[in-house]
């Protein structure tokens, strides 16, 4: 056996620890598709806002209350289409969709991310909501940077965008929104479209 054959060896068994290792049938296109959810939800709750609450939420009025249905609305059809996607991907890679791996995937990225939430209906409640797009950008970031030793190493690049957009939303609640809107919006659909010629075209 020569040094090609061993070489190659070695590559294959290196695959084969990163397959058991790391969930790697995210899908691209899943990000691409909520970030046009979240850029659709964004244009709903600013049409709402400077139509109806001339510029002003109210904590109490109807026009917050549906802002956060919204938004609560993407992040379900995001959760949905991920789950389609990312289980079609894994069938056509005779992967499994549900192991040790993916379930620490999901328990990494749920720590922060639930944490994050539980937080910012509390400064809602006491009605602080000048910080909440920065906040969710942060707590969202971080998720997805401690989720990503467990998937695709990439990750962990858009939180850090993330992280930054949510640290600029926190110094400056006043551009809150529109970081928003670039975090989860447009760098979704970046992202996902890199990811999408990276990995799914493959």
């Amino acid at each position: 056996m020569d040094s090609k054959d061993y070489l190659k060896d070695i590559s294959e068994i290196k695959d084969m620890m990163t397959k058991s290792s790391r969930f790697i049938s995210l899908s691209g296109f899943s990000g691409i598709l909520a970030g046009i959810y979240a850029l659709i939800g964004a244009y709903i709750a600013y049409y709402l806002v400077t139509h109806y609450s001339h510029g002003v939420l109210l904590l109490n009025g109807w026009v917050f209350k549906f802002c956060l249905l919204t938004l609560a609305l993407v992040a379900l059809f995001s959760i949905i289409t991920g789950i389609i996607l990312t289980t079609k991907k894994a069938k056509q890679q005779n992967a499994k969709i549900w192991d040790a791996t993916s379930r620490r995937l999901v328990f990494n990225f749920l720590i922060p991310l639930v944490v994050g939430g539980i937080y910012i209906l509390i400064i809602l409640s006491q009605g602080k909501y000048g910080q909440s797009g920065g906040l969710m950008l942060i707590f969202y970031g971080l998720a997805l940077v401690n989720a990503s030793k467990y998937s695709i190493g990439d990750i962990q690049y858009l939180g850090g965008i993330q992280i930054i957009l949510g640290l600029i939303g926190a110094w400056h609640p006043g551009y809150g929104f529109w970081l928003w809107v670039l975090g989860f919006g447009i760098m979704h659909i970046i992202y996902g479209t890199w990811m999408y010629f990276k990995y799914d075209r493959k």
